[in-house]
């Protein structure tokens, strides 16, 4: 069985993480909050296929030792799928680092906010040979007479259409006009 690491998958991105269960992927799920995560798996009759992390990514050590943790228990991880707040400047690399150790070809889908500068966070990710990289930013929605921001409903849908497609970079939502944003 195929091993899908997704962090923040309890949020706007349990949709996703659902998903991959339901594609037939055993899915690690890096989150902070235990009830989101009771509440995530009570949604699918698949929760033999879900192993929780409940973890603060902050702390590069304790993220280390759960992704390998994850890693032996249930096998290399082929796919991630990380939304990462900026103040864990160094979860991504951890990440990377260690699925890079134990897989030979994976993909790193990295959800990003409508004002990234993703030319800028690529340089930064250093994103290793063995890792096909996709950037996912996540925009806007305007409504006509007002916008608003993107559903977690909308966010999750963006993403799997993502991870189907394969493009490098790809647009949930709309970006432009910039001073039409919420």
């Amino acid at each position: 069985m195929k091993h899908a690491l997704v962090v923040g998958g309890t949020g706007m991105l349990s949709g996703v993480s659902l998903w991959l269960v339901e594609s037939g992927y055993h899915v690690s799920i890096i989150a902070r909050n235990s009830r989101r995560m009771e509440n995530l798996m009570n949604q699918t009759p698949h929760k033999d296929r879900i192993t929780p992390l409940l973890i603060d990514y902050t702390n590069g050590e304790e993220l280390q030792k759960q992704i390998n943790n994850t890693i032996e228990k249930n096998g290399s991880i082929h796919i991630v799928v990380a939304w990462i707040h900026s103040i864990a400047k160094n979860a991504l690399s951890i990440i990377a680092n260690e699925v890079s150790q134990r897989q030979d070809k994976w993909e790193l889908f990295h959800v990003l906010g409508s004002s990234s500068d993703l030319e800028k966070i690529k340089q930064k990710a250093s994103v290793p040979e063995n890792c096909l990289y996709y950037q996912i930013q996540l925009g806007f929605v305007d409504e006509g007479t007002y916008s608003r921001w993107l559903t977690n409903e909308e966010i999750s849908t963006g993403v799997m259409e993502a991870i189907k497609k394969k493009e490098r970079v790809y647009i949930v939502g709309q970006l432009e006009p910039w001073d039409k944003r919420p």
